[in-house]
């Protein structure tokens, strides 16, 4: 009886220990797909932080009616630096410099193609394969949240 006991407290210490639902800071590396499913990114570390790139485009070109580059593949077109506006979107590296600070929170710097503006950032996972993602100026209420959605490459690269 008493090595039953002793084993359900040993049980009940360990459940204890262990939060429930609780991260580490390589849960966020992987691939990650949009709430449109129109864009998959990968995030991975770079040293000991975290960045991120885009993977793939639903739509990598732009189309035929585009009066600057009809059926190419898109590029960096707003970056404030032209030196880089030629850079095709697909590789182009857009999170920067994400540190895990615990507590489920990662925070860094993420860069918006679509009107060349950087951003502060910050990721927190909710559930093991969803993720939130903040994208603000100044303090995080200035800002707004997608939640991506853990995706498979292939499958994706496969139907886009």
């Amino acid at each position: 009886m008493s090595g039953t006991i002793a084993f359900l407290m040993l049980f009940l210490t360990v459940l204890m220990a262990a939060p429930a639902g609780a991260v580490d800071a390589d849960s966020v590396i992987g691939f990650w797909n949009t709430p449109e499913n129109d864009a998959l990114f990968e995030i991975y570390r770079c040293g000991s932080l975290y960045c991120g790139k885009i993977s793939g485009l639903q739509e990598p070109n732009y189309p035929p009616t585009d009066q600057q580059a009809p059926g190419r593949p898109k590029v960096d077109r707003h970056n404030p630096d032209p030196s880089l506006r030629n850079r095709t979107l697909v590789g182009l590296p857009l999170m920067s410099g994400f540190h895990y600070e615990g507590d489920n929170c990662w925070k860094g710097m993420i860069y918006n193609p679509e009107d060349g503006d950087t951003y502060r950032c910050s990721f927190s996972m909710a559930g093991q394969n969803r993720l939130d993602v903040r994208g603000y100026m100044g303090i995080p209420l200035l800002g707004r949240t997608q939640t991506w959605t853990r995706a498979d490459r292939n499958r994706w690269l496969e139907t886009h």
